[in-house]
Order: C-alpha cells, then structure tokens, then sequence
C-alpha cells in the first residue's frame, strides 16, 4: 500500500537531529506505486492561507488534496526567500550554500559585463530577471519572445578558457530533481514566468525536456502583474501546459513522449493579489477594467489574513486551476498514482497592513542620513552609481544585500549601520562569523554578500506607490509557506514539525524510487526526506 510505502519511507527523515544524516537509497520502497509528480509553486501562498481557505471552502481542490494528504503547517523556506532560491529549495534540496543563487538580480566577483571580452578585472552583476529576454517591437512596445537574448546575458570565462554568455543554469552550481529524473529514464517538464527559469535545467542545461516560459512582464512594454486578473490569465497559460502534459501531450498540445515522471509550475496570482497597492492601476490591464475588483486594494484586511477581494481573486483562480488538474489527473486514470505536491518558493510580508512601511531604497536612506559619511558613500556608490563591474551591488526589497567593491571595509560599514539601525529601519545586520553559520564566506564564495540587512517587519525598501508587500528576506511572512503532500492513499494529517521546502526535492526522488543522493545538495547539506507523523499501518502517532 502506498500509505505504508510513505509512512515508512518518509517517517525516516523526521526532524530533529543536530546534524541529519543523508536518507538511503532502498528504505522502503519496495513495490511502490507512484510514477508521476506534480509539484506546484503558488508563489506567496502562506502556510497561514491555506488553513484559511481550506477551513472555509470544504469543497475547494485545497481541500480535497489535504482531505488525502499531508500538511505540513510549519514548513519554512531556506534562507533567502527570493523566487531563485525558493524554487532552488524545491528542485535541488539546498540552500544558497550549495546552488550559489541568493536572488535573481545578483552579484557575482567572477564575471564580466554582458559588453565584455573578459578582460580586466572580474566582478558584475548577474541579472536574470525579465531583462534577459529577445524582444521585438509590436506597434511601437516590446513583446518577449520567451526565449533569452544572449547578448544580454553576462559574461564569464567557460570551462574551456573562452569568454561566453553566462546562462542562468550555468550559475546553478549543484544538479536538480529534473536532472536525476530524466537520467532515471523519466519525461521532465516545467512552467514558469521567465525564460530565465532555465535555471532549473540545472548545470547540464537538459534537465527539463519540456520548458514553457511565458514571460509575464515585458521589460518596458505590459507588465501582465499591475493588475491580478491579466496575471491569472497568464497564469493559465501554464495551466493548460499542465494539463496537456498530463495526457501525454507537450505543453502546447503536440504529440509528445508521453506523461513527465516530473512536471509543474508557478503561480503568480496570488503573489500579485498580496502585494497590489491598486488592482490595474493604470488601466493597462483591458480585460480587468469591467471587473468588480479594478481598482480595489490587494493584501489581506488584517493581521488574521483574511484577503482582499482582489487577493481572493487570485486564491480562486488557483484553487478552480488546481481543480482542472485534478480532474485532468483521474481522467487519465492516473489520480492514485501521482504525488501531488503543493507549496511556495516563498511567502509574503507583511501580511498585517497596518505593519508596511517603505521608507526608500536603503542606499538612498543611507546616503541621506549623512553623504559625507565614507561608508554611507561606499553603500551609495555600489547601490547607485555603478550600473557594471566590479564595483559591488546593492539589492535590497524586505531584506537587504550588500556586496561591497573593497571587502575590507566591511567592519567599517557594519559598525556603521548598526550605530544608525533605528534611522535605517534595521532589525539585524549580519556580517562577518555571523554570516558564515548561514552561508559561505564572502571572502572565499564570489556570490555569497558581504552583509544582510534584515528590516524591522513590515519594512520594504521600496518607494514604489504599486506595492504592499514584498518578498526575499528571512522574516516570518517570507518564510512560512503551504506544504501539502497528496495522494488518495494518504490518510489526512497535519504536521506542526518544522519542516524546511528543501526537504520536497529528496522527498519526489524517495517517491518515485530513485535514491534522494543523486542531488549533490541532499549530500553537501545533509537534507532529510519530509517525515509523516504515521506508523507502517497509516495510524497516527
């Protein structure tokens, strides 16, 4: 029985140990059942989110999933709470200290400018956001062509000495579930909202047979996320990628090789619904302008988390596409034996409205508590006044990240920010020995920051009129996301363990019998299977 099977196979990484030992390959998987996992990123959704909607809405997907499944209501994700680390955390199994992915637009002192020749002193950002995509002018704005321009990619030196363009799963620096599963023999595939999710074809570059990108937001062109109905719309789009590859077509409908033993997306809509200040503000958005929530705030009503109408928005939506892939699923008769998987690669903060505040960028407050200060001049100049090269990187959203240009000065630079944390909204800088129990050492790691900025809650260093809440830092809302793992053969539990999102990744390999070892990360960083709180005969402890 499948509920044996994963009782006795996930109860194996419980929680707990100071310093968890690898799972094994063989611990019982003997005559197991599952062939297929469907993962699914609803970016934003809090652990928090679904207990709500599932308490109210007993005939919601939601619901039926967790009816069989397994919640685990304290699973956080690895520091940073960044999308690229998030995602990061589900594929691989690691953290920033094995992937090397802190945020999407990032530094690293090892490469060059996208113009470069690689010559000259290395260090540059390492921007993989929507900016990367080849664009084409229609009437007068650009359209992504959901694929990368590789002339906007930056530069590095490639294992054979020759300057090339730097693609974003050539900075993966450790292998993903996507990879090990099509090396099993398995049909791999993924959706997501920018062609730089590439990412997840791992250092290879072939890990997913069948990538659909949909961009989301054309850089200065239609941005699908001012408005929470244009980015459900886009949304469906990988919805309908799903259910194609659920009856064995490719996502846009072709003949294909049949149904992935991996597959998945993200949703943005209900990310978008918590962090619009205005739904379709601009009016960009034509098919929201006749809608009841045009122009209706986003977020949650209160520290409770009760949503918006423009929030709700976007859980239904989910919830209805959640629904099609359910049904999808029994259609094809393969209901019983797909792991469904539902989680985040990150939350969002604040939830409580009354907590936001956005006081300005932080180079910007920096540089006007005092701008002659040397070390408000040095987080100014790397956060401002240099657009590339080896001049450091300021990035900061709920959390701030600093690389500096000349890592000497960084006793300097703390001392001063924590001399002036009430000014600058900071709750905790890391730096130094600090820093290195969370991550690699800046010194000798070329991505990993010099200095974490993490805000009093509620904090966003934005100034920006369009958002309430934000992502990527450490903070409580970034961080506790939805975990549910699903299948008719589970007995329904709610698991308050703590529990890390890294923990999915070894846990889909366990699933379909393949060893959680093969991911480099599982090895590097000691990452368990998810438990279930179940003995062998599906009886709660």
């Amino acid at each position: 029985m499948f509920k044996k099977f994963l009782a006795t196979a996930l109860s194996l990484g419980m929680v707990g140990a100071a310093v968890p030992a690898p799972v094994q390959a063989n611990d019982g998987l003997d005559n197991h059942r599952i062939k297929h996992v469907l993962l699914i990123s609803v970016d934003g959704l809090h652990a928090l989110d679904v207990a709500n909607y599932v308490a109210n809405h007993k005939g919601s997907a939601l619901a039926e999933l967790a009816s069989h499944g397994v919640t685990f209501s304290n699973a956080r994700t690895p520091s940073l709470s960044d999308s690229f680390p998030g995602l990061l955390a589900l594929v691989t199994g690691g953290s920033p200290i094995s992937h090397g992915l802190f945020y999407d637009v990032s530094y690293d002192r090892t490469i060059f400018a996208p113009d470069s020749d690689c010559s000259g002193q290395p260090g540059n950002m390492m921007v993989f956001d929507e900016s990367i995509d080849l664009y084409v002018q229609v009437n007068g704005s650009p359209v992504s062509q959901n694929v990368i321009d590789p002339t906007a990619l930056p530069k590095y030196i490639d294992a054979n000495g020759k300057c090339s363009a730097f693609f974003p799963h050539n900075a993966i620096r450790t292998n993903t579930i996507f990879e090990v599963v099509k090396a099993a023999g398995h049909r791999t595939a993924w959706a997501d909202k920018h062609p730089a999710y590439d990412l997840v074809n791992g250092p290879t570059g072939k890990g997913v047979d069948d990538l659909f990108t949909p961009e989301i937001t054309n850089n200065n062109g239609f941005d699908n996320t001012v408005s929470v109905v244009c980015t459900a719309n886009n949304d469906a789009l990988k919805v309908t990628a799903i259910i194609n590859e659920i009856h064995g077509l490719t996502h846009d409908g072709k003949l294909g090789a049949g149904i992935p033993g991996v597959f998945g997306m993200n949703f943005q809509a209900v990310s978008v619904g918590q962090k619009l200040a205005k739904d379709n503000k601009d009016g960009s958005c034509v098919a929201d302008t006749d809608s009841t929530i045009n122009g209706q705030p986003g977020g949650y009503l209160d520290g409770l988390g009760t949503p918006t109408a423009v929030l709700n928005y976007g859980l239904k939506f989910v919830d209805d596409s959640l629904g099609k892939m359910i049904k999808a699923l029994k259609s094809q008769g393969i209901y019983d034996s797909t792991l469904f998987i539902v989680s985040a690669k990150h939350g969002q903060s604040p939830i409580n409205p009354a907590k936001v505040n956005k006081p300005g960028h932080f180079a910007d407050i920096v540089f006007a508590l005092d701008n002659s200060n040397p070390n408000g001049i040095i987080i100014n100049n790397a956060g401002n006044n240099c657009a590339s090269g080896p001049c450091g990187f300021v990035q900061d959203d709920d959390i701030t990240l600093i690389w500096l240009p000349d890592q000497s000065q960084t006793a300097n630079v703390v001392n001063y920010l924590n001399a002036n944390a009430s000014a600058l909204f900071i709750d905790e800088v890391l730096s130094g020995n600090e820093l290195k129990l969370k991550f690699n050492d800046p010194l000798t790691d070329s991505r990993t920051p010099d200095i974490l900025i993490q805000p009093l809650y509620g904090t966003i260093y934005t100034t920006s009129g369009k958002k309430n809440a934000e992502h990527g830092g450490m903070s409580f809302g970034d961080t506790n996301v939805g975990l549910i793992v699903s299948n008719p053969e589970l007995p329904s539990h709610t698991v308050k363990t703590p529990v890390t999102t890294a923990q999915v990744a070894p846990t889909i390999l366990k699933a379909l019998g393949i060893d959680p070892t093969e991911l480099h990360a599982v090895r590097k960083e000691g990452t368990q299977i998810l438990p279930l709180l179940a003995d062998e005969e599906g009886h709660e402890k």
